[in-house]
């Protein structure tokens, strides 16, 4: 059979003896990577027209390594079959690291890892947010969130950077802030679908202060305590955004256009979000087809008028 009767999501792969037991090719394994990328999430199409050719792969098996993470965190059913399989995604890693890879997966993110030093902590950090959503699900303050942030967001700033050659702290310090607020946009944005995971982000001392009870949260209960924590963690959210974006004028164009997009993407939602009061338990705010285009055009014009000027 050819590997392409292979070419299967993580938990179908993962029931198919075959597909576990077959000897995985290179080749094979950057086109399984490549059709997990491109058949999933419609705006990685976007970013692959953006970014230059020469890393399209190498994003492909990024993007693999981290689907295959997260199906197996929310997609198994069970918290103590997701925290299995992690740990066993986590040895993967390690093995990789020691030149022992045989998943297609990690066969494909292989040549990436030696071709751009890529140090094997961001690919741990990932994994342990994930197994931290299996076992926490309430954050007492901003502290616990931004720890949260550091291992489930920050990271993939940082193994981008890798990929367009930048290693230094402050860039890394700066793509942390974008990430950190892309993530905490994501948080605001799915309040109503993360409690349907009996998850709850936003930092209960924050509620407090508000004089919002954590039950009108779960209740999906729009209250004025409610709408006011919410306005201040938009805020926080806004003012992280805006202390990221001076690393889009750091970094070579074509990456400074998909940071401009990621970021400009994020602030419209939280826009959003202050235009429908801050009730994000009825209506979850989302950027629309038309909206996109124009925040990609409207983009693609500052890039040109930049790179004439």
């Amino acid at each position: 059979m050819t590997a392409q009767n292979f070419f299967l999501h993580p938990l179908d792969f993962i029931a198919s003896p075959e597909a576990m037991g077959r000897q995985w090719s290179r080749q094979d394994s950057l086109a399984y990577a490549r059709w997990l990328a491109t058949r999933h999430y419609e705006n990685f199409h976007i970013v692959s027209f953006l970014l230059p050719r020469s890393l399209h792969q190498d994003f492909y098996n990024i993007y693999a390594f981290c689907r295959w993470a997260d199906d197996l965190a929310d997609e198994t059913g069970a918290v103590s079959e997701s925290l299995r399989l992690l740990e066993w995604w986590r040895a993967q890693v390690l093995s990789m690291y020691a030149g022992q890879a045989s998943h297609p997966v990690f066969l494909a993110l292989l040549g990436t890892v030696k071709t751009h030093s890529l140090p094997q902590d961001p690919f741990l950090h990932l994994i342990h947010a994930f197994v931290q959503d299996q076992t926490v699900t309430r954050y007492n303050n901003w502290e616990e969130l931004y720890e949260y942030c550091r291992h489930s967001a920050n990271p993939v700033g940082r193994l981008v950077l890798y990929l367009c050659g930048y290693s230094d702290a402050e860039r890394q310090q700066l793509s942390d802030a974008t990430c950190s607020a892309l993530q905490l946009a994501n948080f605001w944005q799915d309040v109503s679908i993360d409690l349907g995971k009996n998850r709850i982000y936003m930092p209960l001392d924050v509620l407090a202060r508000h004089g919002c009870p954590v039950g009108d949260v779960e209740a999906l209960r729009f209250t004025p305590a409610f709408r006011n924590a919410m306005r201040e963690l938009v805020g926080t959210a806004r003012d992280l955004f805006h202390r990221g974006l001076p690393l889009s004028r750091m970094v070579d164009r074509r990456l400074s256009l998909d940071l401009e997009l990621f970021s400009r993407g994020g602030l419209r939602i939280l826009d959003k979000i202050e235009r429908q009061n801050y009730n994000v338990l009825s209506r979850r705010p989302k950027i629309g087809r038309p909206e996109r285009v124009l925040l990609l055009i409207s983009a693609l014009l500052r890039w040109s008028f930049g790179r004439a000027a």
